[in-house]
């Protein structure tokens, strides 16, 4: 049986191990397809998705942990396909990413838009032939393609492309970055409650939950891209002086501040979960997101 007090560390090292037994194989003559696939994934990053999806799980129903692997690893396939694209010379242009060099400057840009189109294709093959009921695997797919395409993180992509510098008032800023990244966040914990068979009401307040810390995620990402040194950041920093940013809307220290209000939100809302939930969640979320307050 699962520990449902499983620690943040135990269970990260659970998902690593998974990765990299089951690291995406392209059979062909291609010379370096199979390790460009690969590249991205074996750089390491946060795993906060996944990290949010397995950790409701391990909380409500720990004997499914193991069946949830394949769909907590289509969710970081997924994400590492849109940060690939982001990096892009069309988009981001960026150099570093996860303390490595994008995978358009390891290999070449058409490598870079392939890999990434099968990395998001591959996260739904993962998720159909993952160890759960049909009807459920369903819903997982309803949820991911839909925060994930074009009701979430495309749209956000898509208008954070297009209003590169001009300046967005902050109701747009936050439409943008709450489909841009908080909507992937946010479904990583509805699928968590999905797969542990949690009722609407939780499931939904889990999603809404998700939204206010991805929020919280991306103000912090500007706040790092503004005081932090590549190597501190390991990725392209300095790099949103064109974008809509908190930082470029608020200031730094309006940024922070705005960090701060949200980071207490969020921990009011923490404490109306469940304890299993709520013990859990504050565990993964002081890891990645409450040490950084103030």
């Amino acid at each position: 049986m699962v520990d449902k007090n499983m620690k943040h560390e135990k269970l990260l090292n659970l998902f690593e191990d998974y990765l990299s037994c089951n690291l995406p194989v392209s059979n062909s003559f291609h010379p370096i397809f199979q390790n460009a696939l690969q590249d991205m994934l074996k750089a390491g990053g946060k795993r906060f998705r996944p990290m949010l999806l397995l950790t409701v799980v391990n909380a409500s129903n720990s004997l499914l942990l193991k069946n949830a692997l394949p769909v907590a690893l289509a969710v970081e396939f997924l994400h590492t396909y849109s940060l690939i694209h982001d990096d892009l010379p069309a988009m981001d242009n960026a150099d570093l990413r996860r303390g490595h060099p994008t995978l358009h400057k390891s290999f070449d840009e058409v490598t870079a838009i392939l890999v990434g189109d099968a990395l998001n294709t591959h996260s739904f093959n993962l998720i159909a032939h993952a160890p759960l009921s049909s009807d459920v695997k369903i819903e997982i797919i309803k949820s991911l393609s839909s925060d994930g395409g074009i009701d979430g993180m495309i749209i956000g992509q898509a208008i954070d492309c297009y209003f590169e510098n001009t300046t967005i008032e902050l109701e747009k800023l936050e439409f943008l970055h709450i489909h841009k990244t908080a909507k992937l966040i946010a479904c990583s914990l509805k699928i968590g409650a999905i797969i542990a068979n949690l009722n609407d009401n939780i499931t939904q307040k889990l999603y809404d939950f998700g939204i206010d810390i991805g929020l919280l995620f991306q103000i912090q990402d500007d706040i790092i891209d503004e005081t932090s040194t590549e190597e501190e950041a390991m990725k392209t920093t300095s790099n949103d002086g064109s974008k809509n940013s908190f930082v470029n809307l608020l200031g730094l220290d309006g940024a922070i501040k705005s960090a701060d209000k949200l980071a207490e939100k969020c921990q009011n809302t923490l404490v109306n979960f469940d304890e299993n939930i709520k013990t859990n969640l504050e565990s993964i979320l002081k890891s990645y997101l409450f040490r950084h307050r103030g």
